[in-house]
């Protein structure tokens, strides 16, 4: 069932091309295993099993990792009713709706797809945001959720984290695993290599997409709720809060921000503006703005077609 949340085919093609590029490596990556450890079998039945399990289960293990619970309307009544207008709105299911109990204002949806999707707010959000703002944001991650991209990064960074846990399990067996002959050590030296490269390849291809999907969420979000300052309003109290927050307080929650409203980083990027799974604020402020101006342009008397 397609909503009415605004459609973009530049999200499509760079998923879809995403998604083949990292199927590419994802087979390469399980060759050279295979011909590394020389047992096909061992090597597809775990990454089999570890994708069934990331997939199925990743909108679980992130609501525990971020301290989500799931919510009633009778606990939440204004949070339920922002999600049930904006879902009417976009003609789309309504995702569970939860409540992170983190300090932190942030917010993010995950799930495998629209019918099995969770939205998340955090009780730092709740508590900063206006309604028209708390709208915007809700609206942005709903987006997330229509437009799939939810499940598609959730598949693409499963490679990433396999590849990034072989080279810390290869690096610590070499660390503390005492003396081996040289056979295994040539082993373990080929399987960190393998795996740093598929991770590095895939940390940026997902951090490429992730900046992408961003500033279609905004826009659709913009174009739904017909209110893109609220939104922009929202990002810039939401990124300024963080910028108080101290950083210790911030590194549980960003092995996550590719799943979140905005990073948790506490800071604009500078150089690591090209590593980061977010665009930069004035980046997603002035398309808001151009959009403010579009639909202001639109709204006007006298400025329509017709005449």
């Amino acid at each position: 069932m397609r909503s009415r949340f605004r459609s973009d085919r530049r999200l499509t093609v760079r998923m879809t091309v995403t998604m083949f590029l990292l199927g590419l490596l994802y087979v390469a990556f399980v060759v050279a295993l295979i011909v590394v450890l020389k047992s096909w079998l061992l090597v597809v039945g775990l990454l089999a099993v570890m994708f069934v399990a990331q997939f199925w289960f990743s909108d679980k293990i992130a609501m525990f990792a971020m301290r989500g619970r799931v919510v009633g309307p009778v606990e939440y009544p204004e949070l339920h009713a922002v999600v049930d207008r904006l879902c009417a709105l976009a003609d789309m299911p309504k995702p569970v709706v939860a409540v992170s109990t983190m300090g932190m204002p942030n917010a993010f949806a995950t799930g495998r797809n629209p019918d099995n999707a969770v939205v998340c707010v955090t009780t730092g959000l709740l508590d900063r945001l206006e309604p028209a703002e708390l709208e915007g944001v809700l609206a942005h991650e709903l987006s997330h959720v229509a437009h799939k991209d939810v499940a598609v990064i959730t598949i693409a960074s499963f490679l990433g984290v396999i590849a990034g846990l072989i080279v810390r399990f290869a690096f610590y067996s070499q660390l503390f695993g005492g003396r081996k002959d040289q056979n295994t050590a040539v082993i373990f030296a080929a399987v960190m290599g393998v795996s740093a490269a598929v991770y590095a390849l895939s940390f940026l291809l997902i951090r490429a997409l992730s900046r992408y999907r961003e500033l279609a969420a905004d826009r659709a979000a913009a174009h739904l709720t017909g209110r893109p300052s609220a939104l922009a309003s929202a990002l810039t109290k939401v990124t300024g809060e963080l910028a108080r927050i101290p950083t210790k307080d911030l590194r549980t929650a960003q092995a996550f921000n590719a799943f979140y409203f905005t990073p948790a980083t506490g800071k604009e990027p500078g150089i690591e503006r090209f590593f980061s799974t977010h665009p930069s604020l004035e980046q997603r402020l002035e398309q808001l703005g151009q959009i403010s101006t579009e639909l202001g342009e639109a709204a006007t008397p006298g400025n329509s077609k017709a005449e």
